[in-house]
């Protein structure tokens, strides 16, 4: 892992610098390429436009890691409401969440219910609900919930994240439920014992992994794929990949971040492949952007442009 990766991993997790950074008028000016604003009033709009151009949408309110029954219930609350209102905008629109927004931190049990309540929604209106995927050591817990929650809900789906030394044990776990997976590079400061530590282990992995989620017998089992990745290399690849096997278009979608690669994104979707834009939102926004940071340090060539620009 590179200094410079690893130091804005661990800024991530930093109170202090969180507190400077969101009163920076230049970080906030910075942070608005990558998310439409704090709200989901913010975030509607831009749905819609992106829709006008062939692009579906996945919309998550950014935070994690609730310690309290009320704000877990706002949280839930907010996640009805947005599917109800993305839902009467007749917009492609899917949510993701995390368990410890749900209330995991409190109660085991208060997660699964709010989860169930809003897989139940998303479901009747026909949405799929992703289950977002945290640091390790909620990886094992946020299984076990997606696998309770889609015994009742078979449109929940779960990011998995390449850069575990789990993860392809957890694919195989997965397959046979004919699961829907975003799968994700990985944006968590773990140890290496955790997770690989070389960029192009991780790149050969997400690629080995796609290949698997894409093969014939994956597909036969009913698996969704949704490839969450800005790496161009790789999208070629599997583009090759898919193009060589004969693995129809409408069997996977690629997922980038609004703000990001937005030409590629518009080109993507020219070329008839499904895309799919995540819109972050909300006031708890300095952790992930670190992470967007992290994932990809040559951003921050625009932060430095945004500072010289004051």
């Amino acid at each position: 892992m590179s200094l410079l990766r690893s130091a804005l991993l661990a800024g991530a997790d930093s109170p202090w610098l969180r507190r400077q950074a969101t009163r920076r008028r230049f970080v906030r000016r910075a942070v608005s390429r990558f998310m439409p604003g704090e709200s989901v009033e913010d975030a509607l709009p831009v749905a819609l436009a992106l829709a006008s151009q062939g692009m579906g949408t996945l919309l998550t309110q950014l935070g994690e890691n609730v310690d309290d029954q009320a704000e877990a219930e706002a949280v839930t609350k907010h996640y009805l409401a947005v599917l109800d209102r993305a839902q009467a905008a007749g917009l492609d629109a899917e949510v993701s969440v995390k368990i410890t927004q749900l209330g995991f931190d409190v109660d085991r049990d208060l997660a699964r219910a709010n989860l169930d309540r809003i897989a139940g929604r998303a479901r009747a209106l026909g949405h799929r609900l992703w289950v977002d995927m945290e640091g390790s050591a909620y990886t094992e817990a946020t299984l076990e919930l997606y696998r309770e929650a889609r015994r009742a809900h078979d449109n929940v789906g779960i990011a998995i994240q390449t850069y575990l030394h789990r993860t392809a044990q957890d694919l195989e776990s997965l397959v046979p439920l004919g699961a829907a997976i975003r799968l994700v590079k990985g944006a968590y400061r773990e140890p290496p014992t955790v997770a690989i530590a070389s960029k192009h282990a991780v790149d050969e992995n997400y690629f080995a992994h796609a290949r698997r989620l894409l093969g014939r017998d994956a597909r036969q089992a009913g698996v969704w794929l949704t490839l969450g990745t800005h790496d161009l290399r790789l999208i070629r690849r599997v583009q090759e990949f898919t193009t060589r096997e004969n693995v129809p278009r409408d069997a996977y979608e690629f997922a980038m971040l609004y703000g990001i690669q937005r030409e590629e994104q518009s080109r993507i979707a020219a070329a008839g492949y499904r895309m799919r834009i995540l819109i972050s939102y909300g006031a708890y926004w300095f952790p992930w952007y670190m992470r967007r940071l992290a994932e990809r340090p040559a951003n921050m060539l625009f932060v430095m442009r945004s500072m010289l620009a004051r």
